[in-house]
């Protein structure tokens, strides 16, 4: 089945100018050609689904230790993404969310001094399940796989841009990025306008998602409203573009809402949320900017900006 979101392989060398052009129209894209190996998604994929197996009680024992932890465990209806875009139409007393989550952030300690105790709360510690001790070791590698492929695609993009290919570099070397399991129990009884996962722009630069090959749900938006699915191809992983890139390109790219309906069987996905360094500033790119044009937005630090987004979706428990 065709999809809207077009499917690149980011090792040719034409992926550039492609990856453009789909960050422009769609601000979605399927790749191919990534570099990483099978053996470390499989692992991943495979202690992510044994982790949301566990007895309640194990999973629990990671549970995110108060509503607004960053990492951890978060039961099912713990979030309502819909509240990132704000008190818009009732968006703040919207269904929460029907999925569970896991997630973690930076797996390698920060060698520079922390000064700013927001950043500090970014990187705070971990919480692995005693019960399930393989998932540590393929996280952590998996982590840092996909660390090393964002920086990847934003060289890739750097030149689609028309900048050096290591202009983003000094801005990602610190960077406070997490990764999140998903997993989506199958329809039952459901709200009205509930979802899998409530609409919503990610924050960050770009997110990397390994999706579901089996059962599918997610949707992107076009720029008229209308709703198209996402088919992921074997083998590769769904990138779109977070709120910062389009900030950073004036909105010559999409930051592009998407959701996930809520499956007729169980679904699952890891997502990669990669984020600039903290005190990274996203001001308009020098490629972006027409003669005679302003930015669209001030310029704003990365770390401020992803907090307030952040914690705005968090429900109590």
């Amino acid at each position: 089945m065709m999809s809207w979101v077009p499917v690149i392989d980011v090792s040719a060398a034409d992926a550039p100018e492609r990856v453009a052009e789909a960050c422009e129209r769609v601000g979605f894209l399927t790749i191919v050609g990534h570099g990483v190996p099978a053996g470390v998604v499989d692992d991943a994929w495979s202690t992510a689904r044994a982790f949301f197996d566990l007895p309640l009680a194990d999973r629990m024992a990671v549970a995110m230790p108060y509503p607004g932890y960053p990492y951890g465990y978060s039961p099912l209806a713990g979030e309502t993404l819909a509240r990132s875009l704000g008190d818009d139409g009732g968006l703040m007393h919207a269904a929460p969310d029907l999925k569970q989550s896991f997630a973690i952030g930076p797996v390698d300690r920060p060698t520079h001094t922390i000064t700013d105790p927001d950043e500090a709360f970014a990187w705070s510690d971990n919480l692995w399940p005693a019960a399930l001790p393989s998932m540590q070791p393929a996280w952590e590698t998996y982590f840092r796989a996909l660390s090393d492929l964002a920086a990847r695609l934003l060289s890739v993009m750097a030149e689609g841009l028309g900048l050096d290919r290591h202009y983003f570099n000094p801005l990602i070397d610190r960077h406070t990025s997490a990764m999140r399991a998903l997993d989506y129990p199958p329809q039952g009884a459901v709200a009205a306008g509930q979802m899998g996962a409530s609409a919503h722009t990610d924050y960050g630069t770009l997110t990397i998602l390994l999706a579901d090959p089996v059962e599918r749900g997610l949707q992107v938006q076009d720029e008229v409203g209308v709703w198209h699915d996402a088919h992921p191809v074997p083998g590769s992983f769904v990138v779109n573009l977070g709120d910062a890139m389009a900030r950073w390109t004036n909105d010559r790219w999409r930051s592009t809402m998407h959701r996930v309906l809520v499956p007729a069987g169980r679904r699952q996905s890891i997502a990669f949320f990669h984020n600039a360094n903290w005190d990274a500033i996203i001001d308009c790119l020098p490629t972006c900017l027409s003669e005679g044009e302003a930015p669209r937005y001030p310029p704003i630090a990365a770390g401020p900006h992803l907090m307030q987004k952040f914690q705005s979706t968090v429900n109590p428990y």
